[in-house]
């Protein structure tokens, strides 16, 4: 079937192409619409999407993001003095880079402590478990960007968060 559908010599049924959409790992929209033309999309400072609040006013920021299936996440974190944030292990393969701003942070990746100055920048792996903190005297910001491959795909991996 997939083969007469790729030659266009049949004319497939809805639910031909709702199996065939859930077998490629991707929607129904995605398999039949025209691809859409690439756009330039621009967040301004304060428009991006809050997903993390600390109890003392730090906050996890989504400022830009790529689509599936290899996407790539832009944040802006701050974290107040005595601030931690905790993230489980996202899917395999995942891999995070960050740099610190202002402030000084400790990042915690499968139990290792990496202590981090203004400046200074760290890449791992992020399908283990790990944490930011900020243990110091004054607020600590920096920029992370996660990459995440294969977003949609079944592999039967936990879907990550930040």
């Amino acid at each position: 079937m997939v083969v007469n559908v790729e030659q266009g010599s049949v004319n497939p049924s809805v639910g031909t192409l709702l199996r065939l959409s859930d077998a490629l790992g991707v929607g129904l929209p995605a398999l039949v619409e025209p691809p859409a033309p690439r756009q330039v999309k621009v967040v301004r400072q304060g428009q991006g999407a809050v997903l993390w609040s600390g109890d003392k006013g730090g906050q996890g920021v989504l400022v830009a993001g790529t689509e599936s299936p290899d996407v790539v996440e832009l944040w802006d974190w701050s974290l107040a003095q005595g601030e931690r944030h905790e993230s489980e292990a996202h899917a395999a393969g995942t891999r995070e880079l960050l740099h610190v701003q202002a402030g000084r942070i400790v990042v915690e990746v499968d139990g290792v402590a990496h202590e981090l100055g203004p400046g200074d920048a760290l890449t791992f792996h992020g399908d283990t478990a790990h944490a930011y903190a900020n243990p110091n005297n004054g607020p600590a910001r920096f920029s992370l960007a996660v990459f995440e491959p294969g977003v949609g795909k079944v592999h039967g991996a936990k879907s990550p968060d930040a």
